[in-house]
């Protein structure tokens, strides 16, 4: 857990200085007021996970070459090559494969043990799968809720200018309302530019994860088929 912790920290400070950095050195997002320094943090985050998910995405090979490869899978549990579906899921890791790998290490039990087995190791693959998705969802909300805080605090700035000229008898110009109006609008701005393709993010991903748990599945199918079968035969 401490393991965990300690790059998680490393992480989270290195992007807010990140942020701080970016809030000092760039005009239009110092305009935005403070606020827009979470904002800039969570589109670190974002950033960082949607291309951490992207990688492993594309690591698994989904699409034709998972479908080239459970049928290669097939047609050697059938032919009983037992090596050679064994060194196919060697040579294609990923959760489906390794799904494959437990059904063939318990192909002499019963049925039973099988699809037992092969359950078990995908629940041990799916954390795997689906891990920091809640996090894009959490961090696309937070920066809609971030850029909210930013336009009420603009707008508060923006009536406290008007409160202060009022009492003192002094005309409200356009230009004293301009910096809270800014900061109100460009909050809003930002937080919908993080939020935005966060989402799209997260959507996108949740899909992958639907794709991998059909092709364990259907990875499933062929293993415990094949003993389903023999035993029907032997009956």
């Amino acid at each position: 857990m401490v393991g965990r912790m300690v790059p998680a920290a490393l992480f989270v400070g290195a992007a807010l200085m990140i942020a701080l950095l970016v809030f000092w050195q760039v005009d239009i997002i110092q305009r935005g007021g403070p606020v827009m320094i979470p904002i800039v943090m969570c589109s670190i985050f974002s950033l960082a996970l949607i291309l951490e998910r992207f990688s492993y995405f594309l690591n698994l090979h989904l699409g034709t070459d998972m479908d080239r490869f459970l049928e290669q899978v097939n047609a050697a549990v059938n032919a009983h090559r037992w090596k050679d579906a064994q060194a196919l899921c060697g040579a294609s890791p990923g959760p489906v494969a390794r799904v494959v790998e437990a059904g063939l290490a318990m192909r002499e039990g019963p049925p039973q043990e099988i699809d037992e087995a092969m359950e078990e190791a995908a629940h041990v693959e799916l954390p795997a799968v689906e891990q920091h998705l809640r996090w894009l969802s959490t961090l696309a909300q937070i920066a809609t809720l971030l850029g909210l805080l930013g336009t009420v605090t603009g707008l508060v700035r923006a009536f406290q200018i008007i409160q202060e000229k009022a009492s003192g008898g002094s005309p409200v110009s356009p230009g004293d309302l301009a910096g809270g109006v800014w900061e109100a609008l460009m909050t809003t701005v930002a937080g919908l530019t993080v939020a935005i393709p966060t989402i799209l993010a997260y959507n996108y991903f949740a899909s992958r994860v639907g794709e991998v748990q059909f092709q364990m599945e259907r990875a499933a199918s062929i293993v415990s088929g094949w003993r389903r079968r023999g035993k029907a035969h032997a009956d």
